[in-house]
């Protein structure tokens, strides 16, 4: 993919100190693309990464680049309605949008179904928010309005996500884009699986109700899990295209992944106990876990990455967050300010993520021992 192609030419990137719009015209399979925004990062090859006022990150090769200019004056993100209007003209026929305090929702689905949505992640946002405050993290307002593309249905989700996601959209419910800064998603009220007979999706409550059932949480979990994503890379907990370490974002992503529909502000027990991942977590005790297993999860991303190891990963992803934000809170939250400040594209290798993590928290094998002793315990 030619953002993994870009990846790798900036890797000795240097951040980007001027806010001053950057014009720039690239030629990129064969046609000429103007773009304008804020320059993040130059390479020392002067390829670049920038920031376009719709919120999308541009990784620009250097022997793309045709035209540069600099015009001197400062970014201005897109309104709400002017993003939508963009939006629209890039989406198929019979899209509308519907916004509210901090989302853009872009659907093809019913106006109830979208304006579902919209309550939900504003009572995500609200939730996510709310808990960081407390704990002491300063977070910001998003830059951006948070977009959410909303598809009536499997079929045409399918085919838009599969330019991004290619042989694997169909296997995918619901994703977060870290480069376009969107999240797409498609109507999932309409999936035959999840209704009874006579079960109607005609009011907001009535979609609660059907989503609220055993056999739709995973599915609503998948899109909170991304939703949730894009709120952690757009508020200043994580910035996108940095070196999260993938075990604390997928970590915390999976901590706040499941609401209780049945309750008006669906998060009252933020952090409780994750009953599908503790079970996976517990499965792979009992399956004889690696002694290395916490240093394979911290210095690297592969076992996230890798299918056939990735839901052992997933579920110990969960406890390692789960255990160190209720046992070891000051120096998690120190580890993620220290996170929250890296530059985009600047990777780390796996030593030094295990440096970072060992500073963080004192020696790995004795937290290791604490961590597996208060997960045993754990109901």
């Amino acid at each position: 993919m030619r953002g993994l192609a870009c990846f790798f030419a900036l890797l000795l990137a240097v951040p980007g100190v001027a806010d001053a719009v950057e014009h720039v015209v690239l030629k990129r399979e064969g046609r000429e693309i103007s773009i304008a925004g804020r320059l993040l990062v130059t390479a020392e090859d002067n390829g670049m990464l920038v920031l376009t006022p719709d919120g999308r990150l541009w990784s620009v090769l250097p022997e793309e680049i045709v035209e540069h200019s600099n015009d001197g004056k400062p970014m201005t993100p897109l309104s709400s309605d002017e993003l939508g209007e963009q939006l629209l003209k890039e989406l198929p026929a019979g899209f509308e949008t519907y916004a509210t305090q901090h989302y853009l929702i872009c659907y093809n689905t019913s106006r109830v179904y979208a304006h579902w949505c919209g309550a939900l992640f504003e009572r995500l946002y609200k939730a996510f928010t709310n808990f960081w405050s407390r704990k002491g993290f300063e977070l910001h307002e998003p830059e951006f309005p948070l977009v959410a593309m909303v598809f009536a249905d499997r079929q045409s989700y399918d085919a838009f996500s599969r330019r991004e996601l290619g042989d694997g959209a169909p296997a995918v419910i619901g994703y977060y884009n870290l480069r376009s800064n969107q999240m797409t998603m498609y109507d999932l009220t309409g999936l035959e699986a999840l209704r009874s007979p006579g079960n109607r999706r005609g009011s907001p409550k009535q979609i609660s109700q059907m989503l609220a059932r055993p056999e739709a949480e995973r599915m609503v979990a998948t899109v909170i899990h991304e939703a949730t994503h894009q709120i952690a890379f757009n508020c200043g907990l994580q910035t996108r295209f940095a070196d999260i370490p993938l075990w604390i974002s997928e970590g915390i992503a999976i901590y706040f992944e499941t609401p209780d529909l049945g309750r008006s502000n669906g998060w009252s027990t933020v952090g409780a106990v994750n009953r599908g991942r503790l079970a996976g977590f517990r499965d792979y005790l009992s399956r004889g876990r690696p002694a290395d297993s916490l240093v394979t999860l911290i210095s690297s991303h592969e076992r996230l990455r890798d299918p056939r190891r990735n839901a052992d990963a997933y579920a110990e992803a969960w406890a390692l967050n789960f255990f160190l934000i209720r046992q070891r809170e000051k120096q998690y939250l120190a580890y993620l300010k220290m996170l929250s400040e890296k530059d985009p594209l600047l990777p780390d290798d796996p030593e030094t993520r295990l440096l970072e993590f060992n500073q963080a928290f004192g020696n790995l094998e004795q937290l290791d021992a604490e961590f597996l002793r208060h997960m045993s315990k754990v109901r």
